[in-house]
């Protein structure tokens, strides 16, 4: 039986405003530009401010509305248009002092330039030699198939079968195997092609012609020891080639010199985009007094444009809504009452995120000012994004919106925000250090060692438990694994 009752519930949702803040938060400054021009060209009724306007700016916190009222007849429609009639000036706009005179280093265009793809440099070899006919069509659908590491990671049969569905050329796993084998890998760069690592290698090392031992050695090794020599069983190779340890070091300088991605001299498309990092903050460090140095937050001022509402919009919607009796002038005021509401919202959510990028950039140069002073890792205090959040009375996803992909100029070079957070451990005096302090006191004893007898983890606990880090095995382990410090064994050298 079908009932009918009400029922009352209380949620939370995100205004349509609100989400499209928190996206612009979490853009670095060159994402911002892209979506800042974007906005210009879909919302006519926003408009940069004149020059003039820009040598106006004001200080960060004088930032805000400044609508003023002319006082201007209020008009009869269905909706208010008297917030859009304006004086000339002073305009809705935004502006802001805080941001570096230093800017114009930074403002570097992307550089567009055309490169030759490894598909296009092999498919040029392939038509210059002697192959033609379906053999051709095969070798360059296998062309088509490798990575952009120059590998074919593909398998053989579903080569066989896409040639037959695709191009309407029925073949064999041999056959296509032998015009891989035969045509494809024989093409330059050499070790192109390769199905492996293994393989990479000794298409290279077969290109060398030489009757040097080393490379014949380091050839042999390849085809027959590779497991050997990826485990650095260099014992077992020793006794398998009965060579002694210079003849093998020889060896593996020649493997050393092989490239395990041939394919990574060519671009990855025709056109790519080389583009230098653009700080979104400047820090900047200057003497208050003698002896005594300040640290000061900035952003940089591609973050805060000098916007405003469009006076012609303004003076169009004034002039449609005056008229009651068309429909259609009504519904163009409609329209332009809608992009006007989304040019202020648009200017009014800027000011938030600079506001909230200042805020955050200011309290985590409160928390690390003695990293910034001295530019040294080992200044760096324990810091988590809840300490950022305390300070500013943001919520821990804003700052995390807010320091994600963003980087500061300092005087000791371009920082990553992430790089300045980490978690906090209590040393033998008591003293809570960071994790990041300890990761480089691993590093440093890692890069001493002894190669040809490199610690193990329990050696490294002994070597942290001397400078009074009190560090179990496990947790070594995973600080070398962040680090991207294989184990013991796969450090030795000879």
């Amino acid at each position: 039986m079908l009932k009918q009752n009400l029922q009352l519930k209380l949620g939370q949702k995100l205004a349509p405003q609100q989400i499209q803040l928190m996206k612009l938060i979490q853009l670095h400054t060159l994402e911002f530009e892209e979506e800042l021009e974007r906005e210009l060209e879909e919302n006519p009724a926003l408009e940069r401010a004149s020059e003039d306007e820009n040598q106006e700016e004001e200080s960060y916190d004088d930032i805000g509305s400044e609508y003023e009222d002319e006082g201007s007849e209020s008009i009869d429609t269905d909706f208010d248009v008297d917030e859009y009639l304006f004086d000339d000036e002073p305009s809705y706009k935004t502006a802001s002092s805080n941001y570096s005179a230093d800017d114009e280093e930074f403002d570097n265009e992307s550089l567009l330039t055309e490169g030759q793809t490894l598909y296009d440099y092999l498919i040029e070899q392939i038509r210059l030699i002697n192959i033609s006919g379906d053999d051709l069509k095969i070798a360059e659908y296998v062309i088509g198939n490798l990575d952009t590491d120059g590998y074919l990671r593909r398998e053989i049969k579903s080569i066989v079968d896409d040639l037959a569905f695709s191009q309407g050329v029925y073949t064999t796993k041999e056959k296509v195997e032998d015009i891989l084998e035969n045509y494809v890998q024989k093409l330059d760069p050499p070790g192109v092609a390769a199905r492996d690592l293994q393989e990479c290698l000794l298409l290279q090392i077969e290109k060398k012609v030489s009757a040097d031992k080393a490379v014949s050695l380091a050839a042999n090794i390849l085809r027959n020891q590779f497991d050997a020599l990826t485990n650095k069983h260099y014992n077992k190779i020793m006794q398998k080639y009965d060579v002694d340890e210079e003849d093998l070091k020889d060896a593996l300088d020649e493997i050393s010199r092989l490239s395990p991605k041939v394919g990574g001299n060519f671009d990855t498309q025709t056109i790519t985009i080389n583009q230098e990092i653009i700080p979104d903050f400047v820090i900047q460090v200057k003497e208050i007094s003698k002896g005594k140095y300040d640290v000061i937050p900035l952003l940089n001022s591609k973050n805060a444009p000098t916007l405003r509402v469009s006076d012609e919009y303004k003076d169009i919607l004034s002039t449609y809504s005056h008229d009651k009796t068309s429909a259609e002038h009504k519904q163009a005021a409609l329209f332009i009452k809608q992009k006007l509401d989304a040019a202020k919202w648009y200017i009014d959510a800027i000011n938030q995120r600079q506001n909230t990028l200042l805020q955050t950039i200011t309290a985590i140069v409160k928390l690390q000012k003695d990293y910034f002073l001295t530019g040294d890792d080992k200044s760096l205090k324990p810091m988590i994004l809840k300490d950022v959040a305390d300070i500013t009375g943001f919520d821990i996803s804003t700052i995390s919106r807010v320091v994600k992909s963003k980087y500061a100029d300092t005087p000791n070079g371009i920082v990553y925000l992430k790089d300045l957070f980490s978690d906090s451990l209590t040393n033998d005096d008591g003293e809570e250090v960071s994790t990041k302090e300890i990761k480089m006191h691993l590093q440093e004893a890692i890069d001493k060692e002894n190669k040809r007898k490199p610690y193990t983890d329990d050696a490294l606990v002994g070597i942290l438990k001397e400078k009074g880090y009190n560090i179990a095995r496990r947790t070594i382990a995973k600080y070398r694994e962040q680090l991207n410090i294989p184990v013991a064994r796969l450090r030795k050298e000879l």
